[in-house]
C-alpha cells in the first residue's frame, strides 16, 4: 500500500494587497480634506487554520490595526481578506453578522471590554443569546470553568476581580462561542509575570483543545517565541519577516527583525511558570 500524505489545509485567511489609510488631521489645510496616511501598505499573507500566529513589531508598526482588519472592526481601503475562502473586506454589517461569532477578540484592557454592572455570568452568556449558542447561567459557569475560574465566580463583578482573573473572564467570553479565530491583542502586557505566563498557558492549551486559530499580537519576542507557532514581522505597515517563529529568530531576513530581537530584552522563561 502506498502511504498519501494528507494535503494541507487551507489557510483561514488569506490577505491579498491589503491597504490602509487615515485621514491626518494634524495637517488638514484650512478648506478641503485631510491628507492621508497609510498605515497598511499592501500586506500579502496567509494565516494557517489550528496555528497561532504571532504579530510583531514597533509601536507605530501598524500590528493592531491590521489585526482590526481581520476582525472587521476596520475596513480597507483596497485588497482582499478571505476568511475560508470568503471575502470580508468590503462586507456591510448585515452579511458580516452571521460571521461575527467566528471572529472573537480578546482586548488588551479587560477592565474596559467588560461592562462594570453586569455580573461575570451575564458578560458571558449575554453573547451566546445573540448568537443562539446557549446563554444559560450554566453555560457562563462552563466556560468559567474551562479558563479555570470556580463556578462562584459567576456572581462577581468586574471590580471584584484580579487583572489576571479580568483577562480569563474575557477569554471566557470568545471561547463560550466556539469560534474558529480569536484574536488577541497585547493581552498580557499589563499582568505580572506570574499571571502571564498562567494566561499564555491557558490560551495555548485552549487552542490545542479546540482547534482554534489565533492571532497573537504582542511586543514581546521572548512571549512569541514560546506561544507562536508562525510569526508576522510588521514595519509601518509592510511585513518584512514572516514564517515559523523558530525559523525567522534563528535566521531573520530583516535588519529590524534583528534590531528587535537584539533590543528587547528575552529572559528564560521558567517551564514551571506554565505548571
Amino acid at each position: 500500500m502506498t502511504y498519501s500524505p494528507k494535503p494541507p489545509k487551507p489557510p483561514l485567511f488569506s490577505v491579498r494587497n491589503l491597504r490602509l489609510s487615515f485621514p491626518d488631521h494634524a495637517h488638514k489645510p484650512l478648506f478641503g480634506a485631510a491628507p492621508r496616511i497609510e498605515v497598511l501598505k499592501g500586506l500579502d499573507l496567509d494565516i494557517p487554520e489550528g496555528r497561532i500566529t504571532g504579530i510583531v513589531g514597533e509601536s507605530g508598526s501598524g500590528k493592531s490595526t491590521f489585526g482590526r482588519v481581520l476582525v472587521r472592526l476596520l475596513e480597507p481601503d483596497a485588497g482582499e481578506v478571505l476568511f475560508d475562502g470568503q471575502d470580508i473586506s468590503t462586507m456591510d454589517e448585515n452579511a458580516l453578522r452571521p460571521l461575527r461569532r467566528n471572529l472573537q477578540m480578546i482586548f488588551q484592557d479587560p477592565m474596559s471590554s467588560l461592562n462594570p454592572r453586569h455580573k461575570v455570568w451575564r458578560i458571558i452568556a449575554q453573547p451566546m443569546k445573540r448568537y443562539k449558542c446557549g446563554g444559560t447561567r450554566k453555560d457562563a459557569e462552563n466556560a468559567l470553568e474551562k479558563v479555570g475560574l470556580p463556578a462562584d465566580f459567576a456572581d462577581r463583578y468586574p471590580h471584584e476581580l484580579s487583572g489576571g482573573q479580568r483577562q480569563r473572564v474575557g477569554i471566557a467570553r470568545a471561547i463560550a462561542l466556539q469560534p474558529r479565530f480569536i484574536l488577541a491583542d497585547e493581552i498580557v502586557s499589563g499582568l505580572d509575570v506570574s499571571s502571564q505566563a498562567q494566561v499564555l498557558s491557558l490560551l495555548q492549551n485552549l487552542a490545542r483543545e479546540m482547534g482554534l486559530t489565533i492571532a497573537f499580537i504582542s511586543h514581546d519576542l521572548s512571549v512569541i517565541r514560546h506561544l507562536c507557532d508562525e510569526v508576522i514581522v510588521l514595519n509601518h505597515g509592510e511585513i518584512v519577516d514572516c514564517g515559523p517563529v523558530e525559523e525567522v529568530f534563528s535566521n531573520p531576513q530583516s535588519d529590524i527583525t534583528k534590531s528587535l530581537l537584539s533590543a528587547i530584552p528575552r529572559p528564560e522563561i521558567d517551564e514551571s511558570w506554565f505548571d
